[in-house]
């Protein structure tokens, strides 16, 4: 239990799939203070064997407005390949936000989305 007057422990959120080609955080509003979420996005993926030419690429969208994209080849032989990215959200007291990580390829199986934020 948190003593009057103190400050709140940090908020984390996250949310991990397996092999869905997308995945949706949304991270509610607090009415009474601002927050900075440090983001990270995480997609990971292995080629199939005897693949011609396979990648991966992963979009993601904050509040609906595009933020990363990126598509690259995918390594082979390897025991896995992905793409990561970074990014800080603040967020205004009453302000919630959405967090969208879409991923497609071609001649790779997607191994694990992961979508996670921890307030800084």
């Amino acid at each position: 239990m948190r003593k009057p007057g103190s400050a709140p422990a940090p908020e984390r959120w996250a949310v991990k799939v397996a092999d869905a080609p997308n995945a949706r955080l949304e991270i509610p509003a607090d009415l009474k203070r601002e927050r900075t979420f440090e983001i990270s996005i995480a997609f990971t993926v292995s080629a199939v064997e005897g693949a011609d030419s396979p990648w991966h690429e992963l979009r993601v969208f904050a509040d609906g407005q595009a933020q990363w994209k990126r598509r690259i080849a995918t390594a082979q032989p390897a025991a896995y390949d992905g793409l990561e990215t970074r990014f800080r959200r603040t967020l205004a007291p009453g302000r919630r936000l959405s967090l969208l990580a879409e991923t497609e390829c071609r001649g790779a199986r997607r191994l694990a989305l992961e979508i996670e934020a921890e307030e800084c």
